[in-house]
């Protein structure tokens, strides 16, 4: 059998293989599999053999694999007999992975059409959802297989179904074909956008409505799952701005951090939910936030536009810090400044204060005598109304002054 170390080794090289070559490099490694698996059989039956050899008893051990296992190895080996037999068998067509994988998603991916054709008939369901929500419809759609979509539809696969990032099987195909027999399709069964909409909103509208009744009924709104996602991480990551927005009203924070240290803006950026990331900035979400791994809600952004819009909100958050921080060194500066004229005006004594005053605004009353002068030059009559304002001016100085002189002696009985 091949060893662990081997099979590390060939990993650069299987990763520049076509996905046609990587399928036949698996099909190779799945028999030889099946080979040492055979030969190790053979080899325990003949060590048991000897081992028992008069005793009248024999035992024997076989090496066997889940049923789940089995059929959608052999779908993905386009092995129409293996699959007929195990369904003939009683072997249900609608096992899945891990992953929420089942035998028709995979002949689906893989364009296998015979073997779809044959989950189908043995009662596959053709709705079948996998982890993220993704339909075999799903499937077929995204790679382009027209011949399947066709089957998929005539067996009553849903064409608004509607996976965990929000699109239907339409909005992720790109094969001109494919994508004009969905539309025709669609336009057939009186399909409208309004309907389209009222679809793609009602997993959010259930949730809200969930949530509405954890809020009427008092529930703590900050539970966490076992990955320590709250449930604004899982609204940040669908995209549900109206359940994100109520948990915000409830004062849920949104820089609570998961098990892997993602906020659920790290979770908005990541899915590309770019009215979530609006959301979450807009109420406080550190752009900055580190992940375990050093990772800030930037960094985890695939999505070009959403991408876009947070360098946007990250240069006017930043630039509305920076504003901040230069508006209180101002202050701090003003109140240094203020105290040290106020020292100054300590150690000034009461005499030489009056005399500041008087000589400053017998200069300025001089300097506006002076342009009176040069005024007079020109029009008798702005002479004369200068002449008036330089008195009212020079009236006023001198009331400014006996003000002053007024506050300084009043300063000096209540000292």
């Amino acid at each position: 059998m091949t060893e662990h170390a081997e099979l590390l080794t060939e990993m650069a090289t299987i990763g520049r293989l076509s996905a046609t070559e990587r399928l036949k490099h698996a099909q190779k490694r799945r028999a030889q599999q099946l080979k040492g698996w055979a030969q190790m059989e053979k080899d325990s039956a003949r060590s048991q053999k000897g081992n028992h050899k008069g005793d009248g008893v024999k035992k024997s051990r076989r090496v066997t694999f889940s049923t789940s296992v089995t059929l959608l190895e052999a779908a993905a080996r386009n092995d129409i007999e293996e699959v007929r037999e195990l369904l003939n068998n009683g072997v249900s067509p609608d096992l899945f992975n891990e992953d929420g994988l089942t035998a028709l998603h995979q002949s689906c991916i893989d364009d296998f059409l015979d073997i779809a054709r044959c989950l189908l008939d043995a009662g596959a369901n053709v709705n079948a959802c996998d982890s993220e929500l993704w339909t075999p419809l799903h499937a077929a759609a995204t790679c382009g297989h027209t011949d399947l979509v066709q089957l998929l539809i005539e067996a009553g696969a849903d064409l608004l179904a509607v996976n965990a990032d929000g699109n239907m099987p339409y909005d992720l195909c790109e094969d001109e074909a494919t994508l004009e027999l969905i539309e025709m399709i669609m336009a057939e069964q009186g399909i409208t956008q309004e309907r389209i909409d009222e679809c793609r909103g009602a997993k959010e509208r259930a949730v809200l409505s969930d949530l509405q009744e954890l809020v009427a009924s008092g529930a703590d709104l900050n539970v966490k799952d076992e990955q320590g996602a709250t449930l604004l991480h899982i609204a940040a990551a669908n995209g549900y701005v109206s359940v994100g927005e109520l948990l915000l009203e409830h004062r849920i924070s949104p820089n609570d951090r998961d098990a892997d240290g993602w906020t659920p803006l790290h979770a908005a950026a990541c899915w590309g939910q770019i009215q979530m990331v609006e959301l979450l900035v807009a109420n406080g979400a550190n752009l900055n936030a580190k992940s375990e791994l050093d990772e800030t809600p930037l960094d985890v952004c695939t999505d070009e536009e959403v991408r876009a819009k947070m360098m946007e909100l990250k240069h006017k958050h930043d630039a509305i810090m920076k504003g901040q921080d230069k508006h209180k060194n101002t202050l701090q500066r003003r109140v240094s400044s203020t105290g040290s004229r106020g020292k100054v005006v300590r150690r000034t004594s009461v005499n030489e204060r009056s005399s500041l005053y008087r000589r400053e605004h017998q200069k300025e009353a001089k300097v506006w005598q002076e342009r009176g002068r040069q005024t007079d030059a020109l029009d008798d009559d702005e002479d004369r109304q200068t002449d008036a304002e330089l008195n009212l001016h020079a009236a006023l100085v001198r009331n400014s002054i006996q003000y002053i002189s007024n506050n300084v002696i009043f300063a000096l009985k209540i000292t």
